[in-house]
């Protein structure tokens, strides 16, 4: 590969870091301006998220080594089918979020386009880095910059809201900091690839001091993820959230979900001795009472914007379920599932403001309102996205759907996923009709005179909406691409060689660098050597 091509991978951080700080730089600028810019920015990045997608497609591990120091002694950035289609996806929101955004719900208070590119940095590199501590330094990154995108427009729900998310997500980070750093002062290291080659090694003495600080960074990820019961934070949050701010949220909970795969595949997997396969069992059960957690949540749903919330939380749930079953079809049927889900939620998010705008002071209460003036416009949208995120058929959410049942029918728990997956789809399609009747159909004689919708903000939504129905006409390409990301998952010692230039667990022998060759069990003193100090 060329020099250009191995500098693809820091491509999707750098063009919104550079992006963010020339528009911090051009803060006094015209609005129309910071528009162009941001939105250059977000095409830019497109480019290279589809460059880099292109290049992993064939199984290809693309490392790419800041400062050109070798892991595990420096930062690294490594491109695999996963990370590039996460990276792929956020770009894909951004877009239409930033489309929407910009038709003036950008003008509602400071530094939105700003936030907005360090939002779109710290998502692509968590996805990116190899580097626990670094994972925790980009995760600061989008969070800082969603704190300022939830109270962007202000008033007191979000005041209210973000209050409650900056404190939940402030002790979430400071756990963060304690099993990282607890990590760090029993292993040595941060890097993901070293760390797995430790793990598998770990005296006796030390398993309980790592399985604790595992089982930490677990609730952490957990939390970022919306799992019960740690999801309390998402609903309020999110239906508080402007629309274009929480259109790009609906892949942040998908962090928490590929963090707990990456790092519960690669460092506590099934070559990590007694700490093989840690969290799967717990991953199955919370995943599935994430489920019927959000269910409840969207039946008990007085507003549209919750409702979305919740459904956010069912999708965060169905996704760990998958994950939970550890197969290669339950990962891949996973992958296929997170990718639509968090189209469809953001474009439903979306399409909420549009319609509470529509409604005036009805906004989006789930009750009889004025007679919308461009009902079948807004009801279509709205019943193409309410099929597809239920899971009715032949829709993305149905594959989807059925791809994680299918991968269960071998496993103990078919019953209970069967049973819970396919009745909460029922009770989800009952409470989004009941949405839809009631926005689109009820009238009240008395509510006044609704206005036009704006039919450029309509677009982005209308785009997810046929994308969602290509994600049926492609679904079996889409399909073998994440059976191909679920196979390289599964296969940690790829990933680990190409890190560590060669490292590998092959033979019961681990080279750590190119003078010196251990034993995998420990070295003459019964410890595995430091990876020296942390960047």
């Amino acid at each position: 590969m060329t020099d250009l091509g191995n500098h693809v991978v820091i491509a999707p951080i750098l063009v919104p870091l550079l992006t963010g700080t020339l528009l911090v730089l051009l803060r006094g600028s015209a609005t129309p301006l910071r528009r162009t810019i941001s939105m250059l920015g977000i095409q830019l990045l497109l480019a290279a998220s589809l460059w880099l997608l292109l290049q992993v497609a064939n199984g290809d591990l693309l490392v790419y080594q800041l400062g050109n120091w070798a892991a595990p002694y420096g930062i690294v950035l490594v491109a695999d089918r996963l990370s590039a289609a996460m990276v792929m996806v956020t770009s894909v929101l951004a877009l239409f979020a930033m489309m929407h955004a910009i038709q003036g719900s950008d003008r509602r208070g400071r530094q939105y386009h700003v936030l907005f590119q360090f939002l779109l940095m710290g998502l692509n590199g968590a996805f990116l880095t190899g580097d626990l501590f670094n994972l925790f330094v980009f995760f600061e990154i989008l969070l800082i910059a969603s704190y300022g995108m939830l109270l962007h427009g202000g008033g007191a729900a979000r005041s209210k809201a973000g209050l409650h998310y900056v404190v939940v997500n402030l002790v979430g980070s400071s756990l963060f900091l304690f099993a990282v750093g607890t990590l760090y002062g029993v292993l040595g290291t941060l890097n993901m690839a070293d760390l797995a080659l430790r793990v598998a090694a770990l005296p006796p003495e030390e398993v309980g001091l790592v399985r604790a600080a595992a089982l930490l960074l677990f609730v952490v990820f957990a939390l970022k993820a919306a799992l019960v019961p740690l999801h309390l934070w998402l609903p309020g949050a999110y239906s508080a959230a402007g629309p274009a701010s929480v259109a790009l949220f609906a892949i942040m909970t998908k962090v928490g979900g590929y963090s707990i795969l990456r790092v519960y595949n690669l460092i506590f997997g099934a070559e990590a001795g007694p700490l093989a396969n840690l969290v799967e069992p717990w991953l199955l059960v919370l995943g599935l009472l994430t489920i019927v957690a959000g269910t409840i949540g969207v039946l008990a749903s007085r507003n549209l914007a919750l409702l979305v919330a919740y459904l956010v939380v069912i999708s965060s749930g169905s996704i760990l379920t998958a994950f939970g079953l550890g197969s290669q079809a339950a990962l891949s049927a996973g992958l296929y599932y997170s990718f639509q889900s968090a189209l469809v939620t953001a474009a439903l998010f979306m399409l909420t403001e549009n319609v509470a705008r529509t409604r005036g002071a009805f906004a989006d209460q789930l009750r009889a309102g004025p007679m919308l003036p461009a009902a079948n416009l807004l009801g279509g949208l709205f019943l193409v996205l309410a099929l597809a995120v239920a899971g009715v058929p032949p829709l993305s959410g149905f594959i989807g759907k059925v791809l994680i049942i299918q991968a269960s029918l071998d496993t103990p728990a078919i019953a209970w996923i069967m049973a819970i997956v396919l009745s909460t789809s029922l009770l989800t399609l009952m409470a989004l009709a009941r949405a839809g009747s009631t926005l689109f159909f009820k009238t009240d004689t008395n509510a006044g005179a609704a206005t036009l919708p704006n039919t450029a903000n309509l677009v982005p939504v209308a785009a997810v909406a046929v994308i969602s129905l290509l994600y049926v006409v492609f679904a079996s390409p889409i399909y073998s691409y994440t059976e191909a990301a679920a196979a390289q998952l599964l296969s940690p010692a790829d990933y680990i060689e190409a890190v560590l230039d060669g490292e590998t667990l092959a033979g019961g022998e681990t080279r750590l660098d190119s003078e010196t060759l251990i034993d995998s069990e420990t070295t003459s003193d019964g410890m595995l050597p430091d990876s020296g100090g942390h960047d």
